[in-house]
């Protein structure tokens, strides 16, 4: 009788088994270094958004603001020659100002970084290492 250690399906199964168990053991550490990536890339993506976002709010609050009073100032220093005449250059002045922001927010956003880049390079390069 043979010995379960020497018989050759039984080591054969068990590097078979082990070669299984080692890839597994690679497959989740990969995915969880990529999982790390995506989560570095998240707080740092989210937490700049916020900060951006709050900034570019305060900003407008306080150039519309100015702005605002800016235009008050100068149509009552005109209101007894000029005040309609002067009205309409402020009005056509914020309406080329504010068309060529949105073509200029339209041409950013389509020219943006790919929202998790790194993470999805790394995913494809695993990919092509894996089909390898």
């Amino acid at each position: 009788m043979q010995s379960e250690d020497t018989d050759p399906r039984a080591a054969h199964s068990t590097g078979l088994f082990g070669s299984l168990q080692q890839l597994v053991g690679t497959v989740a550490e990969a995915l969880h270094t990529r999982m790390e990536i995506l989560s570095a890339e998240l707080e740092g993506e989210g937490g700049r958004v916020w900060m951006l976002l709050l900034c570019e709010i305060v900003s407008l609050f306080f150039l519309g603001l100015g702005v605002l009073l800016v235009t008050f100032m100068v149509i009552v220093a005109f209101w007894d020659t000029h005040r309609v005449a002067v009205s309409a250059g402020f009005a056509g002045l914020y309406l080329a100002i504010g068309f060529g922001m949105a073509l200029r927010v339209r041409y950013m956003r389509k020219r943006r970084p790919r929202l998790f880049s790194a993470t999805l390079a790394e995913l494809a390069k695993d990919r092509d290492h894996l089909a390898s």
